[in-house]
């Protein structure tokens, strides 16, 4: 074997240069990709807001839980229960028949009534209006009326589809730009509450179906496309959405700065639909008739949007966790000075441990060959909880991110290089000098 020059060192290092800067993309390629990842991670910013929406419009549709736990709320509201309680009455006293307590009184003495009633007419009116709304106030603020109200709204559901197409009929209906639920039910045991506190007169009140006002808005008529359209393509925009951003990540030339940006993107476009919520709720508001109850409409508005706030807030939640985690393990300088932090901290503690006896032996040595496997491992668990989970929420993927961090800080701990592995039958350190040795066996 032949020694080789300096000239053929530098210039076999020469030739691995050029092989090297032969198999990375030309610079134009690397910008074609930038381009194209950058726009794949903007439609998945622009498509989140749309796959929130989507994802809460199908959930409503398709899930009647989903749908009751969404406006139970409602029914142990007071200024629900209120506006719920002044419905009704005005609906029963519509429909209760007073002129037949007239036709029960003796012809002779009619004349007498009558003028009594001119007099008294309005007092006997306005009594038999409180007595009525006091009945149906205990009832819509009874334990009983949260069963009622479910009720209400389970047979509501199978109605709430033709929402989305504009129909109505059942216990939802649209009627122009007003969306009403039935209180049918709520009536009728108004109705039998009544009989039961001594009202026998209305036994003979009809089946009597009234609406309460759940939105009216002028834009009902526009959602109602864009929740069509939305609900139609209910699965198909969030997966769009995350296939945009995985996209964009692996086309960009950087993947982990593509992965830190793609989850804020997609973490601020749902931070402007939770901006958009509550401007629109004050718009809504404002543009509410004059007979409306202000309370009741708030109510109900912050009622129907809930999970939209929640999923908005997971979704916040979500992108500043992945983009944290991206950016912790990358190349720049102070991530790494993080790392080291960690590994520093996690090691002095695993040494103090087996300073007192602590031995992990086998396990030290496994964790330390598989740390990467163990660790991805972990990662991936992480994921299929967070994606099987129902409805995640934002304290959800922050309890899955401690759970998730605690597990690798035990990875960390466990992990104990081959340096640190004392040999068997020898102590960790020698003895600085020759004193105290025996001399090995022949």
């Amino acid at each position: 074997m032949t020694d080789e020059t300096p000239n053929e060192r530098e210039l076999a290092a020469l030739r691995a240069r050029v092989a090297t800067l032969e198999t990375r993309p030309p610079r134009g390629r690397h910008r074609a990709r930038s381009f194209f990842a950058a726009v794949l991670i903007v439609l998945a910013a622009i498509l989140t807001p749309l796959a929130v929406v989507a994802s809460w419009s199908r959930s409503q549709v398709t899930d009647t839980d989903r749908f009751v736990s969404t406006l139970a709320p409602l029914g142990s509201d007071p200024a629900v229960q209120g506006a719920v309680a002044h419905r009704v009455t005005d609906a029963v006293m519509k429909q209760l028949p007073i002129s037949d307590l007239l036709n029960e009184v003796a012809p002779a003495d009619r004349p007498v009534l009558d003028a009594a009633l001119g007099k008294l007419g309005p007092a006997l009116t306005d009594g038999l209006t409180g007595f009525v709304h006091d009945q149906t106030l205990r009832l819509v603020q009874s334990d009983a009326f949260a069963g009622i109200w479910e009720t209400v709204l389970r047979d509501a559901h199978a109605a709430f589809t033709k929402v989305l197409t504009g129909q109505g009929g059942g216990a939802v209906q649209v009627k122009g730009d007003t969306v009403t639920l039935d209180l049918a039910p709520v009536i009728a045991r108004v109705k039998d509450r009544l009989v039961a506190n001594g009202l026998g007169l209305a036994a003979k009140i009809p089946d009597v179906h009234t609406d309460f006002v759940l939105v009216q808005s002028e834009a009902v008529k526009k959602a109602q496309t864009g929740l069509r359209l939305l609900d139609l393509a209910g699965f198909w925009v969030p997966v769009l959405a995350v296939a945009c951003a995985v996209g964009g990540i692996l086309l960009a030339v950087r993947h982990r700065r593509a992965t830190v940006w793609a989850a804020l993107g997609m973490a601020f476009a749902a931070g402007l639909l939770g901006i958009g919520l509550s401007v629109f709720r004050a718009l809504y508001l404002d543009k509410l008739p004059a007979d409306v109850d202000q309370a009741a409409a708030m109510a109900v508005y912050d009622t129907l949007v809930r999970y939209l706030r929640a999923a908005v807030r997971m979704l916040l939640a979500l992108g500043i966790v992945i983009a944290l985690a991206a950016w912790l393990t990358g190349p720049g300088r102070r991530a790494g000075w993080v790392r080291q932090l960690w590994q520093a901290g996690l090691g002095a503690v695993r040494r103090a441990a087996e300073g007192l006896g602590m031995r992990l032996g086998p396990v030290g040595r496994f964790v330390h060959r598989r740390k990467a496997w163990l660790g991805w491992g972990a990662v991936a668990v992480a994921a299929v909880v967070l994606l099987t989970w129902g409805y995640p929420t934002a304290p959800v993927v922050l309890w899955i991110a401690v759970v998730l961090l605690a597990a690798l800080a035990v990875l960390e701990f466990l992990d104990t290089p081959a340096d640190e592995h004392p040999s068997e039958g020898r102590p960790a350190d020698p003895p600085p000098s020759g004193e105290g040795r025996k001399a090995a066996p022949a």
